[in-house]
């Protein structure tokens, strides 16, 4: 089967699936089996695909349609300029959650002790290493294979990072650090059912905060206050809605009045908040 064909037809069952932008999606998988990029492909489109590739090529498809997002078929996910492993043991790393690492850099100072709750693929830990790289970065996560996962990226990528297995409690204990940050699950249990299907293959773990979204933000709030130095910084992705639960929260537990980030799509996506003098 020639180049073409196999787009063709690759296009035609993924549109069918209701997979979004089929078209790129074929082109790129067959770009990942072939060793080559896409523009290689539009000038070879009349050069044969190879069994071997084709079969390999028709497996990925399967998935995608399949609901399989595409990061997990490819096993990377570009964030924050870098490029991570992700495997289905961690959360994608989403374009929304920069927003969070750039307004961590933006108040860390030289020598500051930052710990990253729940980092999954490491994508934030590993980016605000290498940007501040000053700080002393400690990354925590309950999952063993998802700590494996950043341990990778963080090598690969040359980032000084400490892993630690554990929960926001553990971590916390028993230290003084300057700043915490965290995307923590925060998708309320009432919403699984509306979610996307390719979000069925990501880790529940990481998706959902207990019965009102909130459960797990609120346990490492509770522990980064007796982390954190007196005006040390606490930053947090947040869920779709919860401004207002987030907000009520902080404050009814001493901390500052918190200040909110929108994402591009003028969605509140991250917190900002400091433990009060």
């Amino acid at each position: 089967m020639r180049i073409r064909e196999a787009l063709f037809e690759s296009v035609r069952r993924l549109r069918s699936s209701g997979v979004a932008v089929p078209e790129m999606t074929a082109r790129v998988l067959l770009s990942d089996v072939l060793g080559q990029d896409q523009a290689w492909l539009e000038a070879h489109s009349e050069e044969a695909v190879g069994p071997g590739q084709l079969e390999r090529f028709r497996s990925a498809l399967r998935a995608r349609a399949d609901g399989v997002p595409l990061q997990y078929i490819r096993g990377v996910q570009e964030f924050f300029g870098l490029e991570f492993a992700v495997t289905p043991a961690v959360l994608i790393p989403r374009p929304e959650t920069e927003h969070l690492v750039e307004a961590a850099l933006q108040r860390i100072r030289p020598g500051d002790r930052v710990v990253d709750i729940g980092t999954g693929s490491g994508a934030i830990a590993v980016s605000l290493a290498l940007n501040a790289p000053s700080a002393k970065v400690l990354a925590s996560d309950i999952s063993l294979d998802a700590l494996a996962v950043a341990s990778r990226n963080a090598a690969r990528l040359g980032a000084e990072v400490r892993f630690l297995a554990a929960d926001a409690a553990y971590a916390l204990a028993s230290t003084t650090v300057e700043m915490v940050v965290t995307n923590p699950p925060y998708v309320p249990r009432a919403d699984a059912c509306g979610l996307q299907k390719e979000l069925y293959h990501e880790p529940a773990v990481a998706l959902y905060g207990g019965e009102d979204g909130l459960e797990v933000f609120e346990r490492i709030a509770r522990s980064a206050w007796e982390a954190l130095r007196r005006g040390g910084w606490l930053l947090a992705e947040i869920g779709f809605g919860s401004r207002d639960a987030v907000r009520r929260l902080l404050r009814s537990r001493g901390w500052e009045q918190p200040a909110f980030l929108s994402d591009l799509a003028g969605i509140d996506r991250v917190v900002i908040t400091r433990r009060r003098d």
